[in-house]
C-alpha cells in the first residue's frame, strides 16, 4: 500500500502546499535533522533515528512509515509498526515494544498499529501538521483492518506536580482540563483516549519516566456502542 495526501494550509500569511506520503532512504538525512530540532535536550539524544533504524521502518512496514513536507522539504514524520496487543497486560517499556526503534519485532499478523515516534519541527508546529499525521495513521489502520491505534504518550509536564500528585492523577486532570500538557493534551485532541498509566516506560526527566497509554478505536470495527 501506497500513502499520498495532498492538501493546502496556511503559513506565513499564505496556502502552502504540505504532501504527506511514505518516507523512503532518500529522505533520512532530513528525518533525522527533524528528530534533532523536535527533540532537544534534556530529551536523550541516543534516541534520536539513526540511519538503520529508518532503514528498517522502510523495509519492514512501509506502511507506518509517514512524513510530511511543507513545500517540498520534510518537516515531521510519525512511524508505527504492528502488534498483537492485550489489553490484560499494558505495562511495558518503549525499548520492548518497539524493538528500541528498530521494529524488528513487526508483527504483520498484529491486530494494533502502535505509534514508535511522532514528531514535527517547532517551526512548523502551528499548522497543525502533528493532528493531520495522527489523521493520516489512522486512515492506516482503517486500510489495514486494525483494531486500533496505540501508544505511549509522554507526560512532560508532570515533573512539575510529581512531589504533589501521582501519574495516574495527572492524567485525571489533564482529562478534566486542569493541566495543559504538551503532548497528552495534544493526543486527547487528535480523538485518543487514555487506557492506563505506565511506569518507566522510557528514561524521560520530564515525565518522571511515566507515559500515558493512549488509543484509537477503528470505528468500523467497535463493538460495543454504549
Amino acid at each position: 500500500m501506497s500513502y499520498y495526501k495532498k492538501m493546502y494550509l496556511y503559513k506565513d500569511n499564505r496556502n502552502m502546499e504540505v504532501v504527506i506520503r511514505n518516507y523512503d532512504e532518500n529522505d533520512i538525512p532530513q528525518l533525522i535533522e527533524v528528530q534533532k530540532a523536535s527533540f532537544p535536550p534534556p530529551f536523550p539524544s541516543d534516541l534520536w533515528w539513526n540511519e538503520e533504524q529508518l532503514r528498517n521502518h522502510i523495509s519492514l512496514f512501509p506502511d507506518g512509515a509517514l512524513c510530511v513536507e511543507v513545500g517540498g522539504m520534510i518537516v515531521g514524520s510519525m512511524t508505527g509498526l504492528c502488534v498483537d496487543f492485550d489489553d490484560k497486560h499494558i505495562q511495558h517499556t518503549w525499548e520492548e515494544v518497539t524493538d528500541n526503534g528498530y521494529i524488528r519485532n513487526h508483527n504483520p499478523n498484529g491486530n494494533a498499529l502502535y505509534v514508535v515516534d511522532i514528531c514535527v519541527h517547532p517551526g512548523f508546529r502551528k499548522m497543525d501538521l502533528g493532528r493531520w499525521l495522527m489523521q493520516s495513521m489512522y486512515e492506516v489502520v482503517v486500510q489495514l483492518d486494525l483494531d486500533r491505534l496505540i501508544g505511549g504518550g509522554r507526560l512532560p509536564g508532570y515533573h512539575k506536580v510529581a512531589d504533589k500528585i501521582t501519574a495516574e492523577e495527572y492524567v485525571d486532570a489533564l482529562m478534566k482540563g486542569k493541566y495543559n500538557d504538551p503532548v497528552t493534551s495534544f493526543l486527547l485532541r487528535c480523538g485518543r483516549t487514555p487506557v492506563g498509566v505506565i511506569a518507566d516506560y522510557l528514561e524521560d526527566e520530564e515525565s518522571v519516566n511515566y507515559a500515558a497509554l493512549m488509543e484509537w478505536r477503528n470505528p468500523f470495527k467497535v463493538t460495543n456502542k454504549k
